[in-house]
């Protein structure tokens, strides 16, 4: 047993966005090509991510994703001052998403993520 979320996060452009719902696939952002992998945040790691890397971008996406579903894709590995992040080694299949919605924020600042109906 793991004490390992078994859900995360990517941030997409609208655009990253709709070649997802598109494609029913999406293969990674530049930096995750780059990278080799696609880059994911937990709850708790997701507003760090989002101020570092998307600090004043418009039209972003939150998508949830069902870690358990991609299986031995997934890998946590060290990252930003030292925390393991989820990386998947692979393309994001639309069917690992259980929720995605605008990225939104609450009257008090926190963070709304998606959830499922």
């Amino acid at each position: 047993m793991t004490d390992r979320p078994l859900l995360a996060y990517k941030v997409l452009t609208a655009d990253q966005m709709a070649a997802l719902e598109r494609d029913g696939a999406f293969a990674g952002a530049p930096v995750d090509m780059a990278d080799g992998y696609i880059h994911l945040s937990t709850a708790g790691q997701l507003g760090g991510t989002i101020d570092k890397h998307f600090a004043g971008q418009q039209d972003l996406w939150l998508v949830a994703v069902d870690l358990a579903v991609l299986g031995d894709a997934v890998r946590w590995e060290t990252s930003r001052g030292g925390a393991l992040f989820p990386h998947i080694y692979g393309t994001l299949p639309l069917d690992a998403v259980i929720a995605y919605s605008e990225l939104q924020y609450e009257p008090d600042g926190a963070l709304r993520l998606p959830v499922t109906g």
